[in-house]
């Protein structure tokens, strides 16, 4: 429906792969090659996420496998080092976990991953249980919307309740993803809030405004001297 944003519960997969803190260290290893997944969320006995275990987690434990670390290196790397020695995933997880709620929108999810710096996320209910997972493929799926369908929700939901007597007036044309907008309006302060809503609507790819207000009424302000083209320069007084 125009103007209902997607939530990340439209979007995830609800089948998800988990462990419980108490997982060893190889049953880590074979549930991510058997899913083919990088990362897998850790779950407490009421199913709650406590953490995220990834390759990056466990790869200390290959990495100093056979080595004996300097005093510099034991001070710089101290928790690589604490994960090389760790045997179950509550030892090895990051913690607490980067989650989405399940009625998060898409924005609010893709700034949670920018900021942690993940490709995916667990998503959780309000008692944080593990609901499902949302990952960055899932998020871009809004931008395989149609043009027509952006440029009908734009119409409807944008140039309708900003323009309503002129809706007929402006006109929207979508390609790949991108708005423009053309014609006359009365009130030309709003041109930069339709702009911002229009760049909202989930698939649009950028927008191009092209808006103009009301034509020059050389009838009615027969004296009303045309703006000078250079800055500075004042138009010609009649004689």
């Amino acid at each position: 429906m125009y103007g209902t944003p997607h939530t990340v519960s439209d979007v995830m997969t609800r089948t998800v792969v988990a462990v419980t803190d108490g997982a060893p260290f190889k049953e880590i290893v074979r549930a991510m090659r058997r899913w083919q997944v990088s990362a897998l969320p850790v779950l407490d006995d009421a199913h709650r996420v406590v953490g995220v275990v990834s390759e990056a987690d466990l790869l200390p434990k290959e990495e100093f496998r056979d080595d004996d670390p300097d005093v510099y290196t034991r001070l710089r790397r101290s928790p690589d080092l604490a994960k090389a020695a760790a045997r179950t995933a509550g030892e090895l997880m990051t913690a607490p976990a980067v989650t989405a709620r399940t009625g998060d929108t898409l924005a609010q999810a893709a700034r949670a991953m920018a900021r942690g710096g993940v490709k995916r996320l667990p998503v959780v209910d309000e008692s944080g249980v593990l609901q499902g997972v949302v990952s960055r493929s899932d998020l871009l799926g809004v931008f395989l919307r149609t043009d027509e369908d952006i440029a009908q929700e734009v119409r409807h939901e944008v140039v309708a309740a900003l323009f309503p007597d002129q809706a007929e007036r402006v006109r929207v044309r979508v390609r790949e993803g991108v708005v423009r907008l053309t014609g006359r309006v009365r009130d030309t302060t709003l041109v930069p809030v339709a702009v911002r809503l229009a760049r909202a609507v989930e698939g649009v790819v950028d927008v191009d405004c092209a808006l103009l207000g009301p034509p020059r009424r050389v009838d009615l302000d027969p004296d009303l001297p045309d703006a000078p083209d250079t800055p500075g320069e004042q138009p010609a007084r009649p004689a």
